[in-house]
C-alpha cells in the first residue's frame, strides 16, 4: 500500500530560530523553505496529493496566492513541489478536485474536461474524476435503498448521479485528450450497497482504479462496512485498485490493512495531529510493529496567544507575570532535555504555565485542576520517556525538545513532518508482513 500525502502547502523555514521564536527578516515564503521531502534526508511519502480547489483559480478561491497559483500553472506540479530530483521522479503526482471546498455547491465548479486539462497541464500521474460529495451515510440501509427523509433522499440521489455522469465522461475525455495520466473513478454513496453500485458502475466505464470519497466524517466501523460492500463488489475484476481519499484515520490503519487489499491512501492526519490532537502529538515506532504517540508540550506564546491578551487587557493578569512564567517555563524544559535539572523541577514550571493558561481561558477552579492533573500524567510521560532523543530522523536530531514544544507554526509543522516520516516508515514495515 502507498502512502500519497496531501500537500496544502507544507513548507518550514529551515533557519527558523527556536530561542527567539522568529524567522530571519529576509527569509522568502516558499522559496527560502524546505517541503517535508526537502528537509527529510529520505522522502517520506510515496506521492503528493494537489486538489484543484486547494491551488484555486477564478472558479473557487483557494489557499495558493495568486503568484503561487499562476506559477504552478506555468510549470507543473512537480516542478512547484519541488518533487523533481530524480529520487522523486518515480513517486506519484496525485490530483483530485478538492470536493470538500465545494461541497455546498449545487453542482462541482468544474467539468471533467476542466479537469483533464488540469491533470495534463499539471504533469500529474493519476487523476481523479469529478465527484460531488454525498453525507448522508447510513451503515444499516440496504442495496439502493435511500435515507427515509425526502430532502436528504433527494440529495443523495441527485449527487451520486452527478459524480457517475462526470466519471463517465471524465474517461472519455482522459481517452481522447490525455495519455499522460492514470484516471480514477471516485465512489460517492450514501450506504454500502450504494457505493458498491457505484464502484461496479465505474469499472463498466472502464476504470481499474477506484478512489473512495467521503470518508472522514464516518466512523471507523461505518469504513469497514463500506469498504467491504465494495470490495465484495469487484472482487470479479482481478486488476481494480482501491484508493482510499482523505483517510484520516491513520492512527488505526493497521485494522484496515488487514482486512482489505487496499493499493493507496491520501492523508494528511499524521502531520495535523501534531497541532490538531488533544493527546497524540508525536508518533514513535515502538518496535512491536506499532506505534506510540506522545502528547507535546503546550507553551504558548505569552505575546501571541489570544486569551492571554484578552485577560491582559480585561486587567484579570499581568502581562508581565505571564511572560515570568513563559520564560520559566522554556528555560527548564530545555536544562531537563540537556540533564541540567531534574523531571520534578521542569514539569513544576510548566504546569505553572499551564494553570495560568486555564485562568486565562476562563475555566473555573474545578475544571482548571482537572485539565493541570490530566495534563501532568502526559507531560510527565513524554519527558520522563524522552521520545526525541530515541527517534534518528533528522528533524528530531536537529531540534532535540523543540519538537515536542507545542507552540508556533515552524515548531508543530517539524513535529507533524516527524509524524509523516515514522507513518510512512510504519507502512513500508507492513509491506514486509
Amino acid at each position: 500500500m502507498k502512502f500519497i500525502f496531501a500537500d496544502c502547502l507544507d513548507y518550514v523555514d529551515p533557519d527558523y530560530n527556536f530561542e527567539t521564536d522568529s524567522s530571519s527578516p529576509k527569509r522568502r515564503p516558499y522559496w527560502d523553505d524546505m517541503f517535508p521531502h526537502e528537509i527529510m534526508e529520505e522522502t517520506p511519502y510515496d506521492g503528493i496529493l494537489i486538489s484543484r480547489a486547494i491551488v484555486g483559480d477564478h472558479l473557487l478561491k483557494g489557499k495558493y496566492s495568486e503568484s503561487q497559483s499562476m506559477r504552478f500553472r506555468r510549470v507543473g506540479a512537480r516542478e512547484f513541489l519541488r518533487f523533481n530530483r530524480p529520487k522523486d521522479q518515480d513517486k506519484w503526482l496525485f490530483g483530485d478536485c478538492g470536493a470538500f471546498q465545494y461541497s455546498k455547491f449545487e453542482k462541482p465548479p468544474y467539468t471533467p474536461y476542466d479537469m483533464v486539462q488540469f491533470y495534463d497541464d499539471g504533469g500529474f500521474t493519476h487523476g481523479c474524476s469529478v465527484d460531488h460529495i454525498i453525507f448522508h451515510f447510513n451503515a444499516k440501509l440496504t442495496g439502493m435503498d435511500l435515507p427515509e427523509d425526502p430532502v436528504a433522499a433527494e440529495d443523495c440521489k441527485r449527487r451520486f448521479e452527478i459524480t457517475l455522469e462526470n466519471a463517465s465522461q471524465f474517461i472519455k475525455e482522459s481517452r481522447s485528450i490525455s495519455q499522460r495520466f492514470i484516471p480514477i473513478g471516485v465512489i460517492q454513496g450514501w450506504s454500502p450497497g450504494s457505493m458498491a453500485k457505484a464502484a461496479s458502475e465505474l469499472l463498466k466505464m472502464g476504470y481499474n482504479y477506484l478512489a473512495i470519497g467521503g470518508l472522514v466524517p464516518l466512523r471507523s466501523e461505518e469504513i469497514h462496512q463500506a469498504l467491504k460492500g465494495i470490495f465484495d463488489e469487484i472482487t470479479y475484476n482481478p486488476l481494480a485498485k482501491i484508493h482510499l481519499l482523505g483517510f484520516e484515520k491513520a492512527d488505526i490503519l493497521d485494522q484496515f490493512i488487514g482486512s482489505y487489499p487496499i493499493t493507496s491512501i491520501d492523508t494528511t492526519s499524521p502531520l495535523t495531529k501534531a497541532f490538531r490532537d488533544e493527546t497524540k502529538n508525536y508518533y514513535l515506532s515502538n518496535g512491536r510493529g506499532s506505534l506510540d504517540y506522545y502528547t507535546s508540550i503546550r507553551i504558548p506564546q505569552a505575546l501571541e496567544n489570544i486569551s492571554f491578551k484578552r485577560a491582559v487587557q480585561e486587567g484579570s493578569l499581568q502581562c508581565e507575570h505571564i511572560e515570568i512564567l513563559e520564560k520559566q517555563a522554556l528555560c527548564k524544559i530545555r536544562q531537563y532535555a540537556a540533564r541540567q535539572v531534574d523531571l520534578d523541577e521542569a514539569l513544576a514550571s510548566i504546569m505553572d504555565y499551564s494553570r495560568i493558561f486555564y485562568i486565562a481561558k476562563k475555566l473555573s477552579p474545578e475544571k482548571i485542576e482537572n485539565k493541570i492533573d490530566s495534563l501532568s500524567l502526559r507531560y510527565k510521560r513524554t519527558l520522563q520517556d524522552r521520545p526525541w532523543e530515541i527517534c534518528k530522523c533528522r528533524i528530531c536530531r536537529e531540534c532535540s525538545i523543540e519538537v515536542l514544544i507545542f507552540r508556533a507554526s515552524n515548531r508543530n509543522k517539524r513535529r507533524g513532518i516527524h509524524n509523516i516520516k515514522v507513518f510512512h516508515d510504519h507502512i513500508i514495515e507492513k509491506r514486509g508482513f
